[in-house]
């Protein structure tokens, strides 16, 4: 009895001085996962996460143990369940995400197993000899016998991802030498710094983020703007639309400083403004059309010199 009390007291000492080590501690699923796949991922984390593994009613009794001192280990308790363990690190979360998912192994169909993916048999030659076609028939797999042997007519999904899987559709798959399932480590959560989320959140890129980001500033700012509370994202709108309205009053008023008054000669002489526009875009021009008027002006000269005259007139 005491070697056990012992046992338990170094596990509480060892995830207590994990919690407090790492900031960030990946709580993963484990089902199906081999006693090498356990190894391997354990070689691939080494120096950067520490794996530790335990009974989910001793777990929760040490973290209900840490909470006076830690309530923050509370959100950790709803996700011990099942067949899980912890991951612990303070590296870099998408990066020690990658290695956890990346580990994992074909594995073939048992009778019994929930599917956790639709399973399709491909369309083409089996090998078989034609005595199996009621086995074929039997699941209702269309086939033909072509050169001696049975082939499969066209691609059909033997199983649906949820339900699980049959002793004939079992056999079927293991007599094509199918393996249409792979096993490895899941991530039910990850906790950092207090906080708990799921791990798709670690798929989030930096575009993403900031366009995201930069949509929240845009109704922030749409949502200031129209109920007229100001906000730091809505500052230079309203800086901008308090000036327009200044300009307008100024307008309307005999008002006026020294960068309104041309603004005010614009608006009161129009067509002043609107004849320089031309002659200022025939003077950037350039010299590319001077001949031309040299030209034109040569041609009138030798008009007027006829005087409306032939030459035997």
């Amino acid at each position: 009895m005491g070697g056990r009390s012992d046992s338990k007291a170094a596990y509480f000492d060892k995830l207590k001085a994990l919690l407090d080590t790492y900031k960030t501690a990946f709580i993963v699923g484990i089902d199906n996962v081999a006693s090498q796949q356990m190894h391997e991922i354990r070689i691939s984390l080494r120096g950067e996460g520490v794996v530790l593994m335990g009974k989910n009613t001793m777990v929760r009794r040490a973290l209900k143990g840490f909470v006076a001192e830690n309530p923050e280990y509370e959100r950790l308790l709803p996700f011990v369940r099942g067949n899980v363990g912890f991951i612990f690190t303070n590296g870099d979360m998408k990066a020690i995400k990658e290695k956890i998912l990346a580990n994992r192994v074909a594995a073939p169909a048992r009778a019994g197993a929930v599917a956790p993916n639709d399973v399709w048999v491909p369309a083409g030659n089996t090998g078989m000899e034609p005595g199996k076609t009621s086995f074929f028939q039997a699941l209702g797999v269309p086939t033909k016998i072509a050169r001696g042997t049975i082939e499969i007519v066209s691609d059909l999904k033997l199983i649906e991802g949820g339900n699980k899987v049959g002793a004939s559709e079992a056999s079927l798959l293991n007599l094509l030498n199918i393996s249409p399932f792979t096993y490895g480590m899941t991530i039910a959560q990850v906790y950092d710094a207090g906080q708990t989320f799921s791990a798709d959140v670690l798929d989030i890129d930096d575009e993403t983020l900031l366009k995201t980001f930069s949509q929240a500033i845009q109704t922030v700012t749409a949502i200031s703007l129209a109920a007229n509370f100001p906000t730091v994202p809505a500052t230079m709108h309203s800086l901008i639309n308090a000036y327009k309205k200044v300009l307008a009053v100024a307008i309307s008023t005999d008002y006026s400083w020294e960068g309104i008054e041309e603004l005010k000669d614009r608006i009161a002489n129009p067509d002043a403004y609107a004849s320089a526009a031309p002659a200022a875009a025939a003077a950037t021009s350039g010299g590319g059309d001077a001949p031309a008027k040299e030209e034109a002006a040569a041609d009138e000269e030798e008009s007027d010199d006829d005087m409306g005259f032939g030459l035997f007139d």
